[in-house]
């Protein structure tokens, strides 16, 4: 998995509108986090409205990235409330991508900072990681008495 301090790989994708966007467009003027999802793995379904949340914030960009075709990845969206911008990575392309970032399992999560680093690397649902996203982005992810697990293996 690519790992902290190591350089992100580059990639361009398909989004769900239709558009095309590079790491390196989505990193120009702040830090992105991306989280690889696949709509059929119950962390992925916990975890992607923490990072909504966290998404509301202007100082730091999340982006999902799907590994299942778009028609199944609207329907996660319109199931879990899921508006961030989403990528897609499929079967038909080999998923390029994922492979690019060494994902063994979802959710894996990546914060790549303007000089396309990774910041901050990890898989499952991971407290920690999301506290430390809502921090940088000056946005918790959870709510005052919402009970969240520590870590959940994706």
């Amino acid at each position: 998995m690519a790992g902290v301090g190591s350089a992100a790989p580059l990639f361009r994708l398909e989004a769900l509108d239709g558009k095309s966007y590079s790491l390196a467009e989505l990193a120009q003027h702040s830090p992105v986090a991306l989280v690889f999802f696949k709509v059929t793995c119950p962390v992925c379904q916990f975890t992607l409205p923490f990072l909504e949340r966290i998404a509301a914030s202007s100082s730091l960009r999340v982006v999902a990235i799907s590994q299942d075709d778009a028609k199944a990845t609207r329907a996660f969206h319109e199931r879990f409330g899921v508006s961030i911008l989403t990528l897609l990575d499929t079967a038909a392309s080999g998923y390029e991508v994922s492979n690019k970032y060494g994902i063994s399992s979802v959710p894996s999560l990546f914060l790549v900072d303007s000089s396309l680093t990774v910041a901050l690397a990890g898989s499952g649902f991971s407290k920690a990681d999301l506290e430390e996203l809502g921090r940088r982005a000056g946005m918790p992810p959870f709510r005052p008495g919402e009970s969240v697990p520590a870590y959940k293996p994706g």
